[in-house]
């Protein structure tokens, strides 16, 4: 089970942050602090999984992939495999490049609704809901096309 999705860009701002597990705010902004700390650490050519029993517990590991200013980070339990994790996140980045058209840093400051909808398309409750790119858009060009129906019948009754 995935615990935590976080995106941490190289000045320990979190830009997205999504925890599946039931935790008080202080514990999340350490554990975000932590994962930051830890992965911008690392030299480049080591691998992106790190398993600290002592920072993390004995039952939590993280995957983590670096692009351009972002550090995309996943804490999960040891019954998730390393790569599919990787897979999980180069599909996320690959889809937010769908819907933004070229995704940088700044979609995710100020479009971070939509971030968030394309990360609740691909997990749900700590689960891989879906990992099928197109199926995401799919999803999450209908939501859009939703909500302007619902804002349009607003402004109709405004």
């Amino acid at each position: 089970m995935i615990k935590a999705f976080i995106v941490v860009n190289n000045h320990a701002m979190v830009r997205l942050c999504r925890f599946y597990e039931q935790l008080g705010v202080d514990k999340q902004t350490e554990l975000c602090q932590t994962v930051y700390k830890i992965v911008t650490g690392r030299p480049d050519h080591l691998c992106s999984f790190v398993d600290d029993e002592k920072t993390f517990g004995p039952d939590t590991k993280l995957v983590y992939r670096h692009f351009a200013t972002l550090y995309f980070c996943i804490l999960s339990d040891r019954s998730e495999s390393e790569l599919a994790m990787l897979d999980l996140i180069q599909v996320y980045v690959e889809t937010l490049d769908r819907v933004f058209e070229n995704v940088c840093e700044l979609d995710l400051i100020f479009n971070s609704p939509k971030a968030y909808t394309v990360l609740d398309e691909t997990i749900v409750g700590g689960l891989v809901l879906e990992i099928n790119s197109q199926k995401i858009l799919g999803v999450y060009e209908q939501l859009m096309k939703l909500e302007k129906m619902h804002s349009s019948l607003i402004d109709k009754l405004v």
